[in-house]
């Protein structure tokens, strides 16, 4: 196996909110986008952070190894976009498929066109974040095209790849219940999608984009009330989709 360099920019050792059970978080710099509402802009550089190699890393997931596999949980390399560095998902994820470990890979799908058919074969879950489902809408909020991520959404689903769909929901910006609704519908007939996740909008990034001396354009955005997030998770539940 190559041992491949990447940058990281933190590594999270017991996450939970990132795919099943108890998991260590890599989040790997580099990212095309540009969303409104991004909680890291500091990992946008593609060469910000630190620099690493693959068998560094798994040396480092190996030492947890049991205590990830008695948790029922395992290895999520996120960013960033983490396909934005493909070598280096490809060589972590092949080691941790060698340690035996459950592998998940936290994704906008912008950028799927770069996850070969191996890179893919190692990944046992897709966390895949939809932003918009609207093409104007997903270019308002992300800064470029919706298409690149429907099409990876569909080489998944062609592969009966396992997906966590992610729904960030922003009054204002991604709460159009229409858009939801088509968002939802489309879940549904792709066939692999095992649960839907819509995350409220916060604003524990705020710091990070005047510490980089950043445009903010969110700082009077509220975060979504308990009805609009009630009435979001509806619009999925209706499609008869699992929803958290």
């Amino acid at each position: 196996m190559d041992n491949v360099t990447g940058y990281l920019h933190s590594v999270e050792t017991a996450g939970t909110l990132d795919g099943p059970g108890i998991r260590r978080i890599l989040f790997l710099n580099g990212c095309p986008l540009k969303c409104v509402y991004c909680h890291n802009p500091d990992t946008r550089k593609f060469k910000g952070g630190y620099k690493t190699d693959a068998f560094t890393e798994l040396q480092a997931i190996a030492k947890q190894k049991d205590m990830l596999q008695s948790m029922n949980g395992g290895v999520t390399l996120s960013g960033g976009e983490p396909l934005s560095q493909p070598g280096f998902v490809k060589a972590v994820f092949k080691g941790c498929k060698m340690l035996g470990l459950h592998t998940a890979l936290d994704t906008s799908g912008f950028v799927g066109h770069k996850a070969d058919d191996e890179l893919l074969s190692y990944t046992d879950l897709v966390l895949l974040d939809i932003k918009h489902f609207d093409p104007e809408g997903y270019k308002r909020v992300a800064g470029v095209d919706l298409q690149p991520t429907l099409d990876f959404a569909e080489r998944l689903a062609a592969m009966n790849k396992p997906v966590w769909l992610r729904f960030v929901l922003v009054p204002g910006y991604t709460d159009d219940m229409n858009a939801i609704s088509k968002m939802a519908a489309y879940a549904r007939k792709l066939g692999n999608v095992e649960r839907v996740e819509v995350l409220p909008f916060h604003k524990m990034g705020e710091y990070k984009w005047e510490a980089l001396d950043m445009d903010y354009g969110l700082f009077d955005t509220p975060e979504p009330d308990a009805e609009l997030l009630a009435v979001t998770k509806a619009r999925f539940e209706e499609e008869g989709l699992v929803v958290y």
